[in-house]
């Protein structure tokens, strides 16, 4: 991707994110009050991920845990069978509705819409050096991997995915992995609550 490309890239995330903030607007407060009226405050989970070129940067979610459960679930694949996991946020998580407030990651550009997924960085620090140009790119709200098997494929062949989409880049296949990532949403498609083979924890 060059750096006209990026531009337009870029530009294009701005105007979306705003678009869908705007659209999405009523769910942020009714998610916000039924998060608080279940399980108190705080209404957000805040968690720091590795960008693009290794730049730390935090990530914004609904919470979906009980509170103060990071630092007991810390190394664990979370599914909703997870204690931990509020019935509220069992919804949330099977809706991908937590994941709503990645938007303003967008739009403040610490991600894409599209990218490979942000991880931790212990996962990082394993990384050899194919994996890591996963962070040749923006991480995405969304990204070729997640339309293509997300959970049901292993971690390897995910990154694998992430470095396809790198070296293929284009401005149409961005909006076939957007068009995809709405239509299995609405047909509740490749979200198996189950952690992928060779699963290190991260999403």
């Amino acid at each position: 991707m060059n750096r006209s490309q990026a531009a337009a890239k870029r530009a294009f995330d701005v105007v979306a994110s705003l678009a869908a903030i705007v659209v999405l607007s009523p769910l942020f407060p009714a998610i916000a009050a039924v998060t608080v009226l279940s399980s108190g405050f705080p209404i957000l989970f805040v968690q720091e991920r590795v960008g693009r070129g290794g730049r730390m940067f935090r990530i914004i979610k609904f919470r979906t845990m009980i509170v103060g459960s990071e630092k007991r679930t810390q190394g664990q694949w979370i599914t909703n069978a997870n204690p931990y996991v509020t019935p509220w946020g069992r919804l949330l998580r099977k809706t991908s509705l937590d994941e709503l407030p990645e938007l303003l990651n967008v739009f403040r550009g610490d991600m894409s819409l599209v990218g490979p997924r942000p991880t931790l960085a212990e996962q990082v620090a394993r990384y050899d050096e194919f994996q890591r140009r996963r962070l040749e790119a923006m991480p995405g709200v969304t990204g070729w991997a997640q339309v293509n098997g997300r959970n049901r494929i292993s971690w390897t062949e995910r990154i694998k995915l992430d470095v396809w989409y790198i070296d293929h880049w284009s401005f149409g296949l961005d909006m076939r992995i957007l068009l995809m990532t709405v239509w299995q949403a609405l047909r509740q498609q490749d979200v198996d609550d189950v952690p992928p083979p060779d699963s290190i924890v991260g999403g």
